[in-house]
This record gives structure tokens, sequence and C-alpha cells, in this order.
């Protein structure tokens, strides 16, 4: 790919063509026009010779494919980088490869206060289970450590961090040997966190949004709250967005909603939404998702843990939409996502299934979902802001969700065809560091489900992880390449394009030139995913990929 050497200017008007431009105004587009950060324009190859003379760049795409820029609609932007640039142990194939990696990182970073972790799935170790707290004092040689188990509903913490974090034996979720839940994981977390130096985050946050930007990612949806980070955290990423070259942040606030005077301070923090993962639930992986039945390799009757209640959600939700802000909730359990709609309905009987409508609630990851759900989901209006890789992780046969709730209910989590279906608004996202920033990878793992029903097309995987992440935020005018759009676009080198779904008459109808339906990459699993040659938000470059 090569371009001209025009200088980066805020008004530039730069004309793209020589490649592929999947935009639904023109299926065969090969360049495009754009002017003040917005499209100005798409079309044929011979249509572009008349702006050539007019732009200040010309960028010669060489065969590249040019994508709406993707949006992660659920990330932990600080905790990600701070993965990225803290103890991995997600490739840790036993226990005692996860302490030999303790070990080392332990030895390499005398100076850090508080070592930090992530990744570690102990379902996938021969041992099937966590170090105990013995063996992590050992490989810490007395340093305080902070390990959360990959879905970062649990943690298992050394005899030093627990010493910092007094009255810690008596809350709820604390375990003298046994990974930390509940109230106790919370206040560990926030004690390691608090160890962090603000450079530290600066950079973790740096870090993350850079890795973001490299994947052709040009939003990302960030998710705290008081269990998760702390405000300081929270706005100091959205002042580094808005200052420095990167992707966009969207911030959600997870607190509890009471009155106008809460919105307000919400609004203040910069918030769009009170929403995000304020907590119905746990996750499956800790046992504290909340079931209806007891989960099938734990404690008998052991249904998980309810933070939130029908009459909580209602009350939120309510007086979220009375003061004009976006209420949302965590949930991936049945019981949690029977609370979940129970309480949003009882809001829409108060206000008037309209206004809940219109303020386009959102329900984080929903995995445990029925056909009374589902329905649920589409009457009321509720985005379903949903994280597939889950399914790539844990799903199947053999795969941890089966092993916590059985073969059968494990075949129901993340219906995708079936949400779809019904017409309930998607947004896919990562849950970073839960699984990785990885927005291809998440269409594949859409489009080629563990469980085939649930399966949905490459293309209906794309639109949820492109539009579907804008229009959760209220935006039905971008995540697609339109004239008038903003121009947040990603340029790929991939191989030819095709269009994949999950029934093959769909798909041989679909490639028929005379169907018009833009094609995508290959995404069969095995074929090599794309690769981002540029990040472009807002007309501004934000990532160029090295040697390019």
């Amino acid at each position: 790919m090569t371009e001209s050497t025009a200088p980066q200017s805020e008004h530039r008007t730069v004309l793209l063509r020589g490649g592929d431009v999947h935009s639904p105004a023109d299926p065969f587009a090969t360049a495009m026009v754009v002017e003040r950060g917005h499209v100005a324009w798409v079309g044929s190859e011979g249509a572009a010779d008349a702006f050539a003379s007019g732009v200040d760049e010309v960028i010669d795409l060489d065969g590249a494919l040019v994508t709406p820029a993707f949006t992660d609609a659920h990330v932990h932007t600080t905790a990600t980088g701070l993965a990225l640039t803290g103890l991995d142990l997600s490739a840790a194939r036993t226990l005692d490869e996860a302490l030999g990696l303790l070990r080392a990182y332990v030895a390499a970073h005398p100076a850090d206060r508080v070592v930090l972790g992530h990744g570690w799935d102990a379902t996938r170790w021969p041992e099937q289970r966590p170090p105990s707290r013995a063996e992590l004092d050992a490989a810490a040689g007395g340093r305080p450590v902070y390990l959360p188990r990959v879905d970062v509903h649990s943690a298992v913490v050394t005899t030093a961090l627990l010493d910092l974090v007094p009255g810690i034996t008596s809350l709820p979720g604390h375990h003298p040997d046994a990974p930390l839940t509940d109230a106790a994981h919370h206040a560990v977390r926030a004690a390691a966190h608090g160890a962090v130096s603000p450079r530290q985050r600066a950079d973790a946050q740096r870090a993350a949004l850079g890795r973001a930007a490299s994947l052709g990612i040009g939003t990302v949806h960030e998710c705290g709250g008081p269990h998760i980070s702390d405000e300081e955290d929270f706005a100091g990423l959205l002042r580094l967005a808005a200052e420095e070259s990167g992707p966009r942040v969207f911030g959600y606030w997870a607190e509890e909603i009471a009155d106008e005077k809460d919105a307000r301070r919400v609004r203040e923090l910069g918030a769009v939404g009170a929403a995000g993962d304020l907590f119905v639930d746990g996750s499956l992986g800790s046992h504290t998702a909340c079931l209806h039945e007891p989960y099938a390799d734990a404690a008998s009757g052991h249904t998980g843990t309810a933070h939130l209640d029908a009459a909580r959600i209602a009350a939120h939700v309510t007086a979220c939409t009375e003061a004009g802000l976006q209420a949302g909730f965590h949930a991936i359990g049945d019981a949690a996502v029977s609370a979940v709609v129970d309480g949003v309905r009882a809001a829409a009987q108060k206000l008037g299934l309209a206004r809940i409508r219109a303020a386009r609630h959102r329900v984080e990851h929903a995995e445990m979902l029925t056909p009374e759900t589902v329905a649920a989901f589409a009457e009321l209006g509720l985005t379903a802001s949903v994280q597939p890789a889950f399914d790539a992780a844990w799903g199947g046969k053999d795969g941890m969700y089966a092993r916590r709730l059985g073969a059968e209910r494990a075949r129901t989590l993340n219906p995708y065809a079936a949400l779809l279906r019904a017409g309930v608004p998607l947004a896919f996202g990562s849950d970073s560091p839960v699984t990785p920033l990885d927005p291809w990878g998440t269409v594949r793992a859409a489009a080629f489900h563990r469980t085939p029903e649930h399966r949905i097309s490459v293309r209906a995987g794309f639109t949820a992880h492109t539009r579907g992440g804008w229009r959760a935020v209220g935006r039905d005018d971008a995540g697609t390449l339109v004239p008038g759009a903003p121009a947040d676009y990603a340029v790929w080198r991939t191989g030819g394009l095709v269009v994949q779904a999950p029934d093959d008459r769909v798909a041989r109808w679909s490639t028929d030139p005379r169907s018009g339906t833009p094609g995508l990459p290959d995404l069969t699993p095995g074929a090599e995913l794309p690769v981002c040659l540029r990040t472009v938000v807002f007309g501004q470059t934000v990532y160029v990929r090295p040697n390019e």
C-alpha cells in the first residue's frame, strides 16, 4: 500500500483507491473519499479519477480491503494494559508451569509494589485446581501478588496482599485456601490496583488502546465501576483518549442510580450510561453465575450468587430512563437474566414500553437465555452485548460450560441465531482481558459457534462488531462506510472475499454477483485472519503497520 506524503491535517481530503471498499452504498466499490472526518463518497475506480486532482492525499490501496473500524463493546482498558505489560498466565499448561512463570516474573520485577497477573484457568490444567496460598507465597518470595482467574470473578492472592486489607477474613467470599470471590475479591483487587502508580496506569491504558488500534478497532466501550476500578482510573482513561491519538472511548459506569442527582454524578464522570458490569451475578467459571438449577460440578444445591434482584433492577432502570441515561447490567446465568427481564418489564409497566425501548438499555454477556427471555429482550428493546470468544474458549461438549452445567444446558448457551431471528440488537465485544482483543476472531467464533444451531453469518457477525457497537450507544449514523458517516475505517491485507453463512444454500446464492452482497474475508477455522495495515478514527490515522 502506497500513499502520498501529505502532512496530517484535521480537514484534509483523502482519496483511497485501487482496493475493495466494504460499503452497502456500493457493493462493488473500489474507492472512497474522506473529507472533514466523514465519508464523502464511495464508488468505482473509474469515477475516482474525477476526484484525484482535487484531494490533499491519494492512498493507493494496492488491492487491500477497507472496512468500517471495529467497535469492541466491552473492554476493561486498564486491566487489559496491565495484562499486556504484566504477568500473563494464559499460556500456562500446568499448575507447575504457572508457578514457574510467577517465580520468573517476580525475579525480573523487583521494584513492583504489587505483582499483577492475569489469565490462569485451572480447568485447562491436569491438576484441575488453582494454586494454594502456600504455593503462591513460596513462588512469590513474600511479595504481594494478585492473580485473578481468567474470568476476573475470583482470584488467588498471597498472604502479603491479604495483610494489606484489614478485615479481609470477615468479608463475604473469603476462603482460607481457595480463590476469593464476592466482596473479598473486590477488596483485594482494590488494594492491588491501588498500588499501581498513575504513570503505570497511563502506560497500561496506552498499551491497551495501542493494541486495539493495531487490530482495526476504532472504538471501545470501557466498562468501569466501583467494584472494577475507581473513578480516578475511569476519568483518567477518558481524558487520555480525548487528548491523545487513538481509538474512541465510550465509558460506562456500573453504579446503581436512584434519582437525577445520581445520574448527574455519573454524567459528570464522563459516562454515557450507568451500565456495563453492574453485577446481577458472577461467572460460570467461578461458580458465581446465578442459576435456576444447581451447578453440575459444585456442592449440592449450589446455584451461584445473586447481587441484584428484580426490584432493584426495576428501580435502577426507572431512575435511568427518567434521567435520560442508559442503564445496563452484567447477567450470565439464567436466573440472573430472568431477574433483568422481570425488572425491566416492571419499569416498562411504570413508565411505558415506548420509553424503555427508546432508552436502548443493554445486558452484558447474556449467556444463558431461554426462548422466553430472548423474546423479552426483543419486546423490551434490550441490546445483547455479547462475547463470542467465550464459546470458542469454553463451549463444546468437553468444555468448561459442559462441566459446570452438564451437556444439555451447555448447548443452550450464547444462542446468537435465535437472538437475531427475534430482532434483538447484538453488539460484539471481547471483555478483554477475559478474552483477548481479536475482532476477526470474534466474528469467526460467532459464525462457527461450537453449537451449530447458534451460528450466524459472517456478515451478521461483522455488523454486530461494527455498526452494532455504535447502535448500542444510541448512534445509528456510524459503523458503516456510506456518505455522511464518520470516517472510522480500517485497511486490511487479506485473501479473496467471500460470503459465508451457516446455511450453504444462502452462501451459494449470496456469492452470486447479482445478489449485490459485499464480500468479507474467509473466516473458516484455520484460514489466516486479515492483517491490519491502517486504522483511521474520524479521518485521523491512529495506526499504520510498520514497514507497509
